[in-house]
């Protein structure tokens, strides 16, 4: 069972020396290349002393070599999906030594061309080696750190092959997402480099990249639900349809809507994958409709996992409180052998397959009351005037628990807060739940958001919302008042608390220049697809300072050819500013 990523380096050496391990910017990595690669890690880690190492590597292919190389070193790899001071700090109270792309300041070693040697005495690892710690995501809390012995890696590949590998033949594999989590670690690097895929070593990042790519060869997209909701329907598509096996997504819940529009822009509906960081895989579907032309939201459990339902009751043992019906499972994947009870409720569906109907850990206590922040969600949810929303528990001034929400609005609700202001759209979303929940778990913070914010896994953390409560806006208000594919006009109210204010000036506060290009720049990326790389600002001209609380218009246009945004901020007073944005792709000379 745990044959091949066990012998992961002999089965690479026996491969000849022009196999073709991937793709780098265009051009082939072959199998040559990539174990001097993983020989030069090698090396380097053999006459490094300590045990765990932190890993972040953005090619994954060098991140494969280095992996390996660390593991045929003895070395256990401490994964991280970002590199930020706070991160990286606590690291560093586990491991000996950062490998790859860390700040100065973490003195990471990198592998140098001097260790890139010819050998082949690659040694299998044995079955209980503690290979990696990856973290949680940090979507329900503090994210915590998962050993994973070499066992438990090997069986999810035998069974991803197994389950996948006929449908997926020889098909490259192309990701929008990292593999510095377990979903992007297994499915863009392990397993394709286990049977024999060839691996696109960059995170495709921007759609007409992703499109031109796809359309040119077999291969499999590794995506999530975040940027399958982005995928713009405008691009060429179609000629994707005759290349593509298939698309994967996992790291949260795929709404049924883009799942189906996934399934007609690129001919494929996805294969979701349900699972965690702790438990490995555990189910997967691919929604159809039946003959009745309902959709089939249920799960199919991968093989050889045991699942049942636990029927529970809180730990308040309240006579009126309801049961949970929760899931438990054994899995070869786990590390004992024991039933693991999780915080999914589910319902048993069908022959041997279940419904995931929400999760029982997001009940919080504030002054004795049990809070379930999932129902607040969904109220909050059912209004118009609502497009995404997260309410999450915070310590506020005194240490006093309060909830707070973080609402992406609708148009409706972007006109509506434009027209009456942040509290009366306070005051509306609170009219919503007060009939339905306790006084004490009304919100008292309120963030309006044009969008959650995103980790490279397509995850919005608990970490990244409460950053958002720290300090005071960045971005202003603002709502959609034209949109076409070249242009769009958005008007913009600049809330008086901004943070840019700050010295500019304390009496008459005045938007400061720069973060009037820079708004520019974000909403251009936000409503078309441009070139990747800043270049130059052209015919760059500020004629009337913007302040606080007054409506104002900016235009975006894009011009495809010249890679070029046009802009301009005005008003009923006349034109405030404006200038031509120029970019580059990655690849410009």
């Amino acid at each position: 069972m745990h044959a091949t990523l066990l012998n992961l380096a002999n089965i690479a050496a026996q491969r000849t020396a022009d196999f073709v391990v991937g793709w780098r910017d265009g051009k082939v990595v072959r199998n040559d290349e990539f174990l001097l690669r993983v020989n030069a890690w090698r090396a380097l880690l053999q006459r490094t002393a300590g045990q765990n190492f932190a890993l972040y590597i953005e090619d994954s292919i060098e991140f494969a070599a280095a992996l390996l190389g660390a593991w045929q070193a003895g070395k256990t790899i401490w994964l991280t999906s970002d590199t930020l001071a706070a991160s990286c700090s606590a690291l560093a109270q586990s491991v000996d030594g950062f490998l790859g792309e860390f700040s100065n300041e973490w003195q990471a070693l990198q592998a140098s061309k001097a260790d890139e040697v010819s050998a082949t005495d690659y040694v299998a690892m044995d079955v209980d080696f503690s290979a990696l710690v990856v973290h949680t995501s940090g979507t329900t809390g503090t994210a915590q750190a998962i050993p994973k012995h070499l066992s438990q890696l090997s069986n999810e590949v035998s069974t991803l092959e197994a389950v996948f590998g006929s449908r997926l033949a020889d098909a490259e594999i192309v990701a929008t997402v990292s593999h510095q989590h377990i979903y992007g670690l297994l499915f863009k690097v392990l397993w394709p480099l286990t049977v024999g895929r060839a691996i696109h070593a960059r995170s495709q990042n921007f759609p007409e990249e992703l499109v031109r790519l796809l359309a040119t060869r077999p291969c499999v997209l590794i995506a999530s639900p975040a940027h399958l909701k982005r995928l713009p329907d405008h691009l060429a598509w179609s000629a994707v349809a005759q290349h593509l096996r298939a698309v994967f997504s996992s790291g949260g819940p795929l709404p049924e809507d883009v799942a189906q529009a996934t399934g007609t822009l690129l001919g494929q509906i996805p294969i979701e994958v349900y699972g965690s960081s702790e438990t490995g895989g555990i189910a997967w579907r691919q929604r159809s409709n039946s003959a009745e032309n309902v959709v089939d939201e249920s799960w199919l459990p991968f093989p050889k996992l045991e699942w049942r339902v636990a029927t529970t009751k809180s730990a308040d043992e309240s006579e009126n409180e309801a049961s949970e019906n929760l899931l438990e499972i054994r899995s070869p994947n786990l590390v004992d052998e024991g039933w693991l009870r999780l915080a999914d409720c589910v319902q048993a569906h069908g022959d041997n397959r279940f419904l995931l109907t929400g999760r029982s850990d997001r009940i919080v206590k504030i002054e004795e009351k049990r809070i379930s922040l999932t129902a607040i969600e969904a109220l909050l949810a059912a209004s118009a005037c609502v497009s995404d929303v997260r309410v999450l528990l915070c310590d506020d001034v005194g240490q006093r628990q309060r909830l707070a929400a973080f609402i992406v609005l609708s148009e409706q609700g972007k006109s509506l807060l434009g027209v009456e202001g942040k509290l009366a759209m306070n005051g509306y979303l609170k009219n919503l739940l007060v009939d339905a929940i306790e006084p004490v778990a009304l919100p008292r913070r309120w963030r309006y958001l044009e969008q959650m914010p995103l980790n490279v896994q397509g995850k919005t953390t608990h970490a990244m919302l409460r950053a958002l409560l720290d300090g005071r806006p960045r971005v202003p208000h603002s709502r959609i008042l034209e949109n076409d594919l070249q242009r769009v006009a958005l008007e913009i109210i600049v809330p008086q608390d901004l943070l840019y204010f700050d010295g500019h000036f304390t009496e008459a506060p005045i938007l400061p220049g720069v973060v009037q290009l820079d708004w520019a720049i974000s909403k251009g990326r936000e409503y078309f697809d441009l070139p990747p790389r800043f270049h130059a600002v052209n015919a760059l001209k500020f004629q009337r300072v913007i302040g606080p609380d007054h409506p104002i218009t900016l235009e975006l246009i894009h011009d495809v050819q010249k890679g070029s945004l046009n802009f301009r901020y005005f008003s009923a007073a006349g034109q405030h500013a404006s200038g031509r944005i120029l970019f580059v792709a990655d690849d410009h000379v």
